[in-house]
């Protein structure tokens, strides 16, 4: 499976559940993560998207611990599966996912 291919279906999902997955790019800022997830109620998440089995490069774990220290979660995505269990966590009350992966 490609990346491509669970980002397809991580931003499905979203929507189906009332929110929003906005491509995410910061000019002279590389290694951003590649999407902002916003479901209803308030839940904001920064998500990096990869194939299965790929890992974050040093640059984007860079950004993601920088966003993470600012108090906003991110989280790494790497099957449908976990594009599921992300969405189910932010809906649940207090479920919203950190960084690292708990």
């Amino acid at each position: 499976m490609r990346e491509r291919d669970i980002e397809t279906y991580l931003r499905e999902k979203v929507r189906a559940a009332g929110g929003k997955a906005y491509k995410w790019t910061s000019p002279g800022n590389a290694g951003v993560p590649d999407r902002i997830v916003m479901l209803p109620g308030g839940r904001v998440a920064f998500v990096e998207l990869k194939a299965p089995g790929k890992k974050a490069t040093p640059l984007q774990v860079n950004q993601q611990r920088t966003i993470s220290n600012l108090g906003l979660p991110v989280t790494v995505i790497d099957s449908k599966a976990g594009a599921d269990a992300f969405i189910s966590r932010m809906q649940a009350a207090g479920g919203l996912p950190t960084w690292p992966e708990q």
